[in-house]
């Protein structure tokens, strides 16, 4: 059953992190783009986060939760902070995915990005560029940990 887990683990962070390197895409493709064209970009990446980077975010969470509780049964020797690492930067990053980066992200879909509205959709452009980024790296960071964890480190 463990092997289960680790597989539901793997998966979300596969959706949460290829999702916002998607989503990171195509921001960076709409640099060119009409303001009308930022708008397509703004609904696409809103989609990715409801989508793809929550749902993996949730998953890799609720799993690495369920994995914790069978390693806190079966624990025998102290708690590698490289497993503790990995759990703070995840669970971290995947609450700034949950509550700043998708509500953002579903706001910004639904504004015109021109007109009056013009100036208060780049603020959130700008404000889910940088929620996405931070939780981006933290879901990095806790992969990176992880992987030390499992070599031993």
């Amino acid at each position: 059953m463990t092997r289960f887990w680790f597989f539901l683990h793997f998966l979300g962070f596969v959706m949460w992190i290829g999702g916002g390197l998607a989503t990171m895409q195509a921001g960076l493709a709409g640099k060119g783009e009409s303001r009308l064209g930022l708008g397509a970009i703004a609904r696409s990446q809103a989609r990715i986060q409801k989508m793809v980077i929550a749902p993996g975010a949730l998953l890799t969470v609720l799993s690495g939760l369920i994995l914790t509780m069978r390693f806190m049964g079966a624990m025998t020797t102290a708690i590698s902070p490289w497993l503790l690492a990995m759990q703070g930067a995840g669970v971290v990053g995947a609450l700034i995915s949950l509550m700043v980066a998708l509500p953002t992200a579903s706001r910004l879909a639904r504004i015109n990005p021109e007109g009056e509205s013009g100036p208060y959709f780049d603020e959130l452009r700008k404000r889910l560029r940088v929620a996405g980024s931070v939780a981006g790296l933290l879901a990095i960071v806790a992969l990176l940990t992880g992987v030390i964890y499992r070599l031993g480190g």
